[in-house]
């Protein structure tokens, strides 16, 4: 089975989803979202790979006052099997109070399980802006 630019689309809103505190903090939305197995390379150096205890982590976050929204863009998508897309792309989040503008340069796997969309790895690596 090929995939189509809509799903593209979609992995694309889907990976966005998961940068909104809202979307953060349901617990329910994070764990259909993520793949039992799922690990990540934390842009902190932090190794998640126990997905329950993230989506604990993730539900507990605060985000009084409400934080600058990060932004996504250059993204770029590579089929790696019928059902399986690496998703490369670059985050800001804007400069706020003392706290400098941080840029990351993320990739995550997705893999189509049961007919949806999960992903099943991610990982953020700081950057300097580019440009």
């Amino acid at each position: 089975m090929e995939i189509s630019q809509s799903e593209f689309e979609q992995i694309r809103r889907l990976e966005e989803e998961l940068h909104r505190p809202e979307i953060r903090q349901s617990a329910r939305t994070v764990a259909s979202l993520l793949a039992k197995g799922f690990v990540e390379f934390g842009s902190s150096g932090t190794i998640y790979d126990d997905r329950d205890e993230l989506i604990m982590h993730l539900a507990a976050e605060k985000t009084e006052p409400p934080s600058q929204p990060v932004m996504a863009r250059d993204y770029t998508f590579r089929s790696i099997s019928p059902d399986a897309v690496l998703v490369t792309y670059r985050s800001v989040r804007s400069a706020e109070g003392d706290k400098p503008a941080r840029h990351v340069l993320r990739s995550s796997i997705w893999q189509r399980i049961d007919g949806r969309w999960q992903m099943i790895f991610h990982q953020g690596t700081p950057t300097m802006p580019d440009d």
